[in-house]
């Protein structure tokens, strides 16, 4: 099922952020209260910070289990303030279902959010890159576990990323679909390795297993890369999604890569995780 969504009325500050690349948000950005804890994987060698946002009244005794959205770039100088910021916001005012929220904060982003290259100049944007099926398997065998232990969580995933991160979430759906039920992508870094995941696309489609899940594609005004390749991924998703797949492809000409991922999630999450009086 596709949903073509007219472009939104309101912009928002705007996020520091680069095609392909990422720079961090500002250092006293305010954030709602939030609890933070390490976590060692052994998929990545290392040991990371995680920050969660949990909605008022998740800790009550007998509350029931809640949706987590999961984020890249969900350190505290980077994109967790202003997502938990928006999402505690929409749940006070009554306009969105409680959730947590899941910040991963980065260590070498661009490693892992990208997969294998065979393009020089993709190679020589970091030391080291091509990471995502490690990066990819922290989240689901370690974090998700981890997070199941540690909150009061129900089995509903979502995962939300700008630029490289984006790129993550549109590789994840196809290699690891089982992990989350919604994937938001914004403005999506599809360029990588020469367009591969789009080139692809056909192939993955055809053995994606059917399941309900929901896949958000919005590019901003980056008319020589982005926007022509998350075109053509949506255009393949409309003829070839396998059934129960939902695609919300929303191209936002308005905005720019450095300012789609504030401006659009408050309506993006309120859109896709309506409180249940405001749900059709």
């Amino acid at each position: 099922m596709i949903r073509m969504i007219p472009p939104a009325r309101v912009l928002i500050v705007a996020a520091f952020a680069a095609c392909g690349a990422y720079l961090p948000a500002a250092a006293q950005e305010p954030m709602p209260p939030h609890e933070t804890f390490t976590l060692h994987s052994a998929a990545l060698n290392e040991t990371r910070r995680i920050n969660v946002y949990m909605p008022p009244g998740s800790s009550t005794v007998g509350a029931a289990p809640l949706p987590v959205l999961y984020m890249p770039d969900g350190g505290e100088q980077e994109d967790f303030p202003h997502v938990a910021a928006t999402v505690d916001a929409g749940i006070r005012a009554g306009e969105l279902r409680p959730m947590y929220v899941v910040g991963i904060e980065n260590t070498e982003r661009r490693r892992d959010m990208t997969g294998p290259t065979t393009v020089e100049s993709d190679r020589q944007i970091a030391p080291r890159v091509g990471g995502s099926a490690a990066f990819r398997a922290f989240i689901g065998d370690e974090l998700i576990p981890e997070i199941g232990r540690r909150f009061n969580v129900s089995n509903e995933r979502a995962i939300i990323g700008e630029s490289l991160a984006g790129l993550f979430v549109v590789e994840t759906f196809f290699a690891r679909p089982e992990l989350f039920r919604t994937y938001i992508a914004l403005s999506p870094s599809l360029w990588w390795n020469s367009d591969e995941l789009v080139r692809n696309a056909g192939v993955r489609l055809r053995t994606t297993p059917a399941a309900e899940r929901t896949l958000y594609l919005s590019s901003a005004n980056e008319v020589e890369d982005i926007v022509p390749a998350t075109a053509r991924l949506a255009g393949l998703l409309r003829t070839m999604a396998p059934a129960g797949v939902t695609l919300r492809f929303e191209p936002r000409p308005d905005l720019r890569h450095d300012n789609i991922y504030r401006s659009s999630a408050p309506g993006v999450l309120r859109e896709l995780f309506p409180a249940e009086k405001n749900r059709p």
